[in-house]
């Protein structure tokens, strides 16, 4: 076990400081995407049964006011599928942004190696160019894993919304 914390430290010390704010943002991305999932699961079939129950109990289905009801109802449940999707989508294209300040540090620090050793010091050279290279990857990686996530949930709440209106029906005289 101490093996692995100090494999994941020096992968850090390897990646910079950015890397750290990489991986704080991919936990954190990855606790919304997970918390949304948990959702989907148990807390919106209450809210969905919750909506249909209250449907049924109404005798006046076919007014315009009970089409604005339902509406309402329709929208109430959509916006708790659709919690925290944006800051999700947010976070998922700050992972290559965050990645590519990691690229531009790192190279800053091959830069400065250049400028004290020289250019012929290959070996000084390397820590700046992996300094460059980790956090780019981990911010790919971020993203790529966020972007399908993301797009599964919103796919998700769709077709949850659109399987409510189904089973909210109005009814026509």
């Amino acid at each position: 076990m101490v093996e692995f914390y100090s494999a994941i430290q020096d992968f850090i010390e390897t990646g910079g400081q950015v890397l750290l704010v990489i991986g704080v943002l991919i936990f954190v991305m990855w606790l919304m995407i997970l918390e949304r999932i948990f959702y989907y699961s148990k807390g919106h079939r209450q809210q969905v049964k919750q909506a249909v129950q209250n449907w049924q109990q109404r005798s006046d289905k076919s007014s315009w006011n009970a089409e604005q009801i339902r509406q309402a109802m329709i929208s109430r449940v959509s916006l708790a599928l659709g919690g925290n999707l944006a800051v999700l989508q947010a976070m998922v294209a700050l992972c290559p942004l965050l990645g590519l300040m990691g690229t531009v540090t790192g190279m800053i620090e091959v830069f400065d190696v250049m400028a004290v050793a020289g250019t012929g010091n290959a070996r000084s050279m390397a820590a700046g160019v992996s300094k460059a290279t980790i956090p780019t990857m981990a911010g790919m990686v971020g993203a790529l894993s966020g972007v399908f996530a993301t797009t599964w949930l919103q796919r998700t709440a769709k077709r949850e919304r659109l399987k409510l209106e189904d089973r909210l029906l109005l009814e026509h005289h």
